[in-house]
């Protein structure tokens, strides 16, 4: 059955604006509509509480434009709010952390699996409960890396600076001997050249965000809730809760959509 409800992102900021690039490429025919927080980005330092809060009034504010489906395209959202939310929405609804998971475990060689997230995604322990579940051998080493959000909302992410900041934050975790290592939040692929120069190419980038879009078109076929190949002219609709004219700057460069115009709005 055609259903042609749009399909709900939600983020502290512009970080899961790299989960909905990858929807746009393997789900062309869906309508879209995201909704980032950048007013109160960064959510990695915040209390639990605070974050489960802020994710609410984001769902809710979706759930009134009659979504099919939500996606929390933030991990610290994910590791705070995602199980209380699945429960009480009857909508799918699906996070990013069990997705880049699967691709880790799939992906390691020596089962030595390093995760990079903000303070509240690495102290939540989501990652490594979710590896070990899967192979109790594995041996997760986490990092919590604070500075890269900031450096990806204020549209420094190909700056001098950038280059720096990653260099030192990464600096443990380059002598871990990993041979996997998760982007544990959606904000980092927008750091990617940076984080692979720093880690050497022959450790695997492990994009959590891209991995979930597999996971949201199997469940559009799971419950037949997909749109029609027919519809040629999909809609994109962006809202922040920030600056338009940040978020539209960096939305057109990374999605290579010349005519982004968000609206702001106020939870």
């Amino acid at each position: 059955m055609i259903n042609t409800a749009p399909i709900g992102f939600i983020d502290s900021g512009v970080g899961g604006l790299t989960v909905v690039k990858e929807a746009l490429k393997q789900l062309p025919n869906e309508n879209i509509i995201f909704l980032g927080d950048n007013l109160r980005c960064p959510y990695g330092p915040r209390p639990k509480e605070q974050v489960i809060e802020f994710t609410w009034q984001m769902t809710r504010f979706l759930l009134k434009q009659n979504i099919k489906m939500l996606v929390i395209a933030c991990n610290t959202a994910t590791a705070a709010a995602l199980t209380q939310i699945k429960e009480q929405l009857d909508i799918p609804v699906v996070g990013v952390i069990l997705p880049g998971t699967r691709a880790a475990v799939k992906n390691t060689k020596s089962q030595r699996i390093g995760i990079i997230g903000t303070q509240g995604t690495i102290q939540s322990g989501s990652y490594e409960q979710a590896i070990l579940s899967k192979v109790p051998t594995a041996q997760p080493v986490s990092l919590a890396c604070p500075r890269f959000v900031p450096i990806v909302e204020s549209n420094q992410a190909n700056s001098s600076v950038a280059k720096k900041i990653v260099a030192q934050t990464l600096q443990p975790m380059t002598k871990k001997n990993i041979d996997t290592l998760i982007l544990g939040c959606t904000h980092y692929p927008l750091l990617r050249p940076i984080i692979q120069n720093v880690m050497g190419k022959e450790v695997v980038l492990i994009d959590s965000g891209v991995e979930t879009v597999g996971e949201v078109s199997m469940l559009l076929d799971y419950f037949d809730i997909a749109n029609s190949p027919e519809n040629t002219t999909p809609t994109r609709q962006f809202y922040t809760t920030g600056s338009t004219q940040s978020f539209n700057q960096i939305a057109k460069n990374w999605l290579n959509i010349p005519d982004i115009q968000a609206k702001h709005i106020q939870l």
